[in-house]
């Protein structure tokens, strides 16, 4: 048994998502694996950023962790991933049990997410801070 880190989810809320993350790959043989370490390795890596071959070793090897990631971001015909679908699954219970809506009524967009926006209409060059951001209107 390892330490908890912060980005962990309990094994009550693992077992909303697990059937969800099962399905995606047929299995043909028993796991030797534990999918809730997995799902937490990956749950690390996004919020601390580092590389897969930094993962804690108390997680199950990177390559592991890096191709189970891969198989579940993989969108369907919806464009939807096995992730996405999981996060949004694990917010909207949370939100329900703390007696909040599911859909969330209002967000915070910073600066940094308009840079990066793909749907901005135009875009301008900043020679001064060397980016192409959204221009300001």
């Amino acid at each position: 048994m390892r330490k908890p880190y912060t980005s962990d989810i309990t094994r009550e809320q693992f077992e909303l998502i697990k059937d969800d993350l099962e399905t995606v790959k047929k299995v043909t043989k028993p796991r030797d694996i534990d999918l809730y370490e997995v799902f937490c390795a990956i749950l690390y890596r996004l919020k601390n950023g580092c590389s897969w071959r930094n993962l804690p070793h108390d997680f199950p090897n990177w390559e592991i962790v890096y191709y189970y990631r891969k198989i579940w971001s993989q969108k369907d015909a919806d464009g939807i991933s096995v992730i996405d679908y999981c996060l949004a699954k694990l917010t909207d219970v949370t939100r329900y049990f703390e007696g909040r809506d599911p859909s969330p009524s209002l967000i915070i967009v910073d600066s940094k997410s308009i840079q990066n926006a793909d749907t901005a209409e135009e875009k301008g060059y900043d020679a001064g801070k060397k980016l192409q951001a959204s221009k300001s209107m």
